[in-house]
């Protein structure tokens, strides 16, 4: 959830005493031989199917200014994933929030229609609400809402290509967006995703890891002051990987 603590303390309070964490169960159909992911995602030289070490992200390109009419824009390009983010305000809020002392902060996250393999309004309109609340608690926390008192920030996220690592990508996308918009913020927002295939831990996954992993973990971090905005689990951990991932991020 999102809120302040630096990476490695709030991993081990949420190891606690129990051997595995597990936040939420993750359908899947795949089939692990010997806890061993299939050879076409890591080779039996630890090379994943994209050529990469098992720690090394994608290459990445990042620009602001994508959109003129927009007060602070941003593209983000991982890999496949490729997401566009719009800022605008800070503007007048409505009359039922005009007197807050503070200013709000309004994130939408939505997908064009050939983003994903999900067909249909009702399959894509959850993960975008999911999506948008996720990204807003994960900026809530770097973004000096006592700086536009009254007023509204809109943040509106569009994810051109679905690749893997959306989220993450989304809200470091976000993250540039609100700062090229000259928003105050304790800090730029960076965040990454983890995912667990047995004994070994692969960062950055792409959408196809992702749907062979026994767990992900996503986390979004202010990198200058060392606290986490945003800590996501899925599936099972064992303790002893969770440790690890404290050094990974």
């Amino acid at each position: 959830g999102g809120g302040g603590g630096d990476v490695a303390t709030v991993l081990m309070m949420m190891m606690g005493s129990s051997s595995k964490i597990q936040t939420y169960a993750v359908a899947s159909d795949r089939l692990l031989l010997n806890g061993a992911p299939p050879p076409t995602i890591i080779s039996p030289d630890n090379v994943r199917s994209d050529g990469r070490a098992l720690r090394q992200c994608r290459s990445a390109f990042m620009q602001t200014g994508a959109v003129n009419a927009a007060a602070g824009s941003a593209y983000a390009e991982f890999g496949q994933t490729k997401v566009i983010v719009s800022v605008f305000g800070p503007r007048e809020s409505k009359k039922a929030q005009a007197f807050s002392d503070i200013g709000r902060l309004n994130c939408n996250v939505s997908f064009t229609t050939f983003a994903t393999t999900v067909r249909g309004k009702a399959g894509q309109g959850l993960q975008e609400k999911e999506y948008s609340s996720m990204l807003y608690r994960a900026l809530e926390g770097a973004v000096a809402l006592h700086t536009f008192p009254k007023t509204t920030v809109d943040v509106f996220a569009l994810v051109i290509q679905s690749g893997g690592g959306d989220l993450p990508v989304t809200i470091s996308c976000a993250s540039l967006a609100l700062a090229d918009a000259g928003i105050v913020m304790h800090d730029l927002v960076s965040a990454m995703s983890v995912g667990c295939f047995g004994k070994m831990l692969l960062l950055d996954s792409t959408l196809q890891e992702e749907g062979w992993q026994d767990g992900g973990l996503m986390v979004a971090t202010m990198p200058s002051r060392n606290e986490i905005t945003q800590l996501i689990l899925s599936g099972e951990w064992p303790s002893s990987r969770l440790s690890e991932v404290t050094t990974v991020s």
